[in-house]
């Protein structure tokens, strides 16, 4: 059966575990050729492996984010082997609680350097190659965090409001380029290592992230992936500099 993105080329940050494992494997399933690229040589060699496994095609690029000679490495890779770059889903992104007054100077460098930067690294060399191309869809990884206020983790909501006002800028900057530019806003997700941290460190914290969902239950890596390919998708090619909530209803109250 033919996939909704069968010969796209897709780039996945973060693929090694979590909502970019479950994101790669969806572009998988639905056609796409996926580059997984993660800081973790297990975690990313394991997604490769599941992608075979199922028939798909993968490879993968050791790559740390906070690092522009690795964001670059990592689509200079993706067009020597595949000649172009259809998608890209920049996902990686750190959750440290505290208190405002409590965060260290290292903490606010290390989440800002992760969450912010790095995704805008990513669009950077994303972005440089797309223009060039005429065409291109990206997906950058939010928090409903970044929608509401978030007391106990203000630092993470600080980056993903800012990676929400990348997303929007970049939007209307890169529209008359063909590239369209969205931002996906999951509430805390099940099976995901940040969400295991989180709930590790701070279990209250994760327990009422979790009573505050009106549907019920905390989003799956699987329920975001979908949207992340639908708005891939042809279904979706009017669809530029939205900020999607996939929270099952906590950025309504």
């Amino acid at each position: 059966m033919k996939g909704i993105l069968d010969n796209k080329v897709a780039v996945v940050t973060g693929a090694g575990s979590g909502l970019g494992r479950a994101s790669a494997l969806a572009f998988a399933r639905e056609g796409a050729k996926v580059v997984v690229a993660d800081i973790s040589l297990d975690g990313g060699q394991k997604t490769v492996e599941l992608i075979k496994k199922d028939g798909g095609e993968a490879f993968f690029v050791l790559t740390d984010i906070t690092k522009e000679k690795d964001v670059e490495m990592l689509i200079v890779k993706t067009i020597e082997k595949y000649g172009h770059i259809d998608c890209a889903h920049n996902n990686v992104g750190i959750l440290e609680t505290a208190p405002l007054n409590e965060y260290t100077e290292e903490q606010f460098d290390h989440i800002l350097n992760t969450n912010l930067k790095g995704i805008w690294l990513c669009m950077k060399h994303e972005l440089n190659y797309m223009t060039k191309q005429g065409y291109g869809v990206i997906i950058n990884t939010s928090s409903v965090a970044g929608l509401i206020g978030a007391p106990g983790s203000s630092l993470y909501a600080a980056s993903k409001w800012a990676v929400n006002g990348l997303t929007k800028s970049a939007a209307v900057e890169f529209a008359k380029s063909g590239i369209r530019v969205n931002a996906i806003c999951p509430a805390g997700m099940i099976g995901t290592g940040m969400y295991m941290q989180s709930l590790t460190k701070d279990p209250e914290f994760a327990a009422k992230l979790a009573a505050e969902v009106p549907i019920g239950h905390d989003t799956t890596p699987e329920q975001v992936a979908e949207v992340v390919i639908w708005l891939c998708s042809e279904a979706a090619s009017h669809i530029t500099g939205i900020l999607m909530p996939v929270d099952g209803g906590r950025s309504a109250i």
